[in-house]
């Protein structure tokens, strides 16, 4: 992961200077560009370094210390702390424990960024779990969204619920949880169009969507591989609409690590799962410790 690069070349200058605010800030700064480079928003990247500077300030090295190791501590203490502040969420426990059934998810966040693709992977998911998913197609703007759901559904064998193109997208919603109560879902995944993250009527939208509906949990769909667009995206979705976690695509590329980082450091919301390749399996548990360790030089 190339943001692995940056941290391991900052430890091992900061190693061989001393640790006050001052020098770890003048080292620091030289690394921002870098940073930004590997998808860190620049606010997060000069807060990351600003908070390193004053923690290892206060910290007491004994002559014979392993300063480096100090340092790397420092940092991973750092990084845990933003995926701490985001707090948790366990969606596969929730959909287990739900209790008020049907469960339902809405999926929001730009096209492109697989939305529609995680929709599906969920519902096999869930399926997989022994839970009934309805996956919902939503996106009733975007030219073939509703036949591209519907060939995942004939795919991992869930229904599929649509309206018709042009029809309202907080109707379909609506329909559709109507139907997973009626018929005995267990949860619901509701696929949404997002055709530009700026465009006004599609934060209308989706807003109307959640107040007609009122989703369990909304989750945002981001692209791991757009780097600081999605963190500047996310941010309008965030701000806008609202959502309660992330799920991130295509972390199996050469991701440069960043994103994962902005987007949680940004919106305050945890990543409660990673797409990792194209087939229906290809959805994991985000595991933020795993994630940060990869992010750092070895011990």
């Amino acid at each position: 992961m190339a943001l692995k690069n940056v941290f391991t070349k900052l430890v091992d200058r900061l190693a061989y200077t001393e640790l006050s605010r001052e020098k770890v800030l003048e080292i620091g700064y030289e690394f921002i560009l870098e940073l930004v480079e590997n998808d860190v928003a620049y606010d997060v990247a000069e807060a990351l370094v600003e908070t390193l500077a004053e923690r290892l300030s206060r910290e007491k090295v004994p002559r014979v210390a392993d300063k480096r190791k100090i340092i790397r501590d420092a940092l991973r203490r750092l990084l845990l702390e933003v995926f701490e502040a985001a707090g948790t969420l366990d969606l596969d426990k929730a959909v287990l424990d739900a209790r008020s059934r049907p469960l339902v998810l809405l999926l929001l966040g730009p096209n492109g960024h697989g939305k529609t693709t995680t929709a599906a992977k969920l519902a096999y998911r869930y399926k997989g779990m022994g839970r009934r998913p309805l996956l919902v197609a939503a996106d009733t703007f975007r030219a073939g969204a509703i036949e591209q759901l519907e060939r995942w559904g004939e795919r991992i064998g869930v229904p599929v619920h649509t309206g018709r193109y042009g029809a309202d997208p907080a109707a379909v919603a609506y329909e559709a949880v109507a139907r997973a109560r009626a018929e005995g879902f267990d949860v619901v995944i509701i696929d949404t169009a997002g055709r530009m993250h700026t465009n006004v009527n599609l934060m209308d939208e989706m807003r109307k969507i959640v107040r007609v509906v009122e989703p369990d949990y909304r989750i945002y769909v981001g692209d791991a591989l757009v780097g600081s667009d999605a963190v500047e995206q996310a941010g309008v979705f965030s701000r806008e609409v609202g959502f309660d976690a992330s799920i991130l695509t295509k972390m199996d590329a050469d991701v440069k690590g960043g994103a994962a980082l902005s987007i949680v450091y940004t919106s305050r919301r945890p990543i409660v799962y990673v797409g990792v390749g194209q087939e229906p399996g290809d959805l994991e548990v985000f595991d933020y410790k795993a994630f940060v360790d990869s992010l750092l030089p070895p011990a």
